[in-house]
């Protein structure tokens, strides 16, 4: 039986952690290594915690600098041998831990990743599709979209990933996945249609109340990583954004710029399909307009011409007026 570690970040979320340590805690499972990392709470969360602190391998109550650094300082004592972290807020299926075993096998399995529901006012409205991988590593890097609540991370790839980047704070678990995929590609990736965790959204939660600091941090990451890596897309980034380079960003060794620019045209391929979805047409063209088609595959071509034609003839009123129909 592997050696699991969970850390959860917390702070201020009392009515919320109790079921997060029974979720963790009522796996039953044997080998399990559960460390809570506290940023000096306010309300009656140290008090929860402390019920069940003869069950934690360690906790602790004080100021931290947000999230990352939370996360960092429990990564710093965990000894297991799959890792995860529970935000506070979320709660795990029962029989996680036990699939989660089962799963690293073999050895060779260095990330697996479930599905998670997704709670509104305690209510599943619907479930995640998962870790998002296609069939090219640029594709998957400019894209970079992980659940993270439900991946989990053998230690002997995170020894090699290094801690999160503590200056981030809505998309260090991206910028996370983007340093295994280009330290590992594709390889070692065991994606299960199992639902490991339930994750909440409320109206404090970042998810639902930060979208635009997300935006903001991953345009500042794939603008560092273009600046870092020396990749020209950086000057494109400089003219069109407000952007600026993340502090204590780690650069890799020896990863490819031709993986790096076909990367970032995806990045702004994906950034232009979502803004066009949400009738942004302004900010949709201006992502299309950095992109050299030719970093693209067919398919994936035929998107780009596809949004260009429908931003240009098929106005906002009349797209809005086609979904109702539809």
């Amino acid at each position: 039986m592997k050696k699991i570690s969970i850390i959860t970040p917390s702070f201020n979320q009392g009515q919320f952690i109790e079921q997060t340590i029974d979720s963790v805690l009522s796996q039953n499972y044997n080998n399990l290594e559960y460390i809570i990392i506290d940023g000096g709470s306010k309300d009656n969360s140290v008090e929860i915690i402390k019920k069940y602190q003869k069950y934690l391998h360690y906790w602790v109550s004080e100021k931290d600098n947000g999230q990352s650094d939370a996360i960092n300082k429990g990564l710093k004592l965990a000894t297991g041998d799959i890792f995860n972290w529970l935000n506070s807020d979320d709660y795990y299926e029962p029989s996680t831990f036990k699939k989660i075993n089962e799963y690293f096998t073999p050895d060779d399995v260095l990330v697996v990743s479930g599905r998670n529901n997704i709670l509104k006012d305690n209510l599943i409205v619907r479930i995640s599709s998962g870790l998002y991988l296609y069939n090219s590593l640029e594709k998957t890097i400019g894209n970079a979209k992980i659940d993270q609540p439900g991946t989990f991370f053998r230690k002997d790839a995170i020894d090699k990933m290094g801690l999160l980047n503590p200056s981030l704070h809505f998309i260090m678990d991206r910028e996370w996945w983007i340093r295994y995929l280009l330290l590992f590609g594709l390889n070692g990736i065991k994606k299960v249609d199992d639902v490991f965790v339930n994750f909440r959204i409320h109206n404090n939660s970042k998810t639902n109340s930060f979208q635009d600091d997300f935006v903001k941090e991953a345009l500042n990451l794939y603008y560092s990583i273009a600046s870092i890596y020396n990749v020209p897309e950086a000057s494109k980034f400089e003219k069109y954004f407000k952007i600026s380079l993340i502090p204590e960003f780690i650069k890799l060794p020896n990863i490819s710029t031709d993986l790096l620019q076909k990367s970032l045209h995806y990045f702004w391929l994906h950034q232009g399909n979502i803004s066009y979805a949400h009738d942004d047409y302004k900010t949709a063209a201006l992502f299309l307009s950095l992109i050299n088609v030719e970093f693209l595959q067919k398919e994936d071509a035929q998107l780009y011409f596809s949004l260009k034609n429908r931003i240009k003839f098929l106005p906002p009123f009349l797209k809005k007026l086609i979904n109702r129909i539809r």
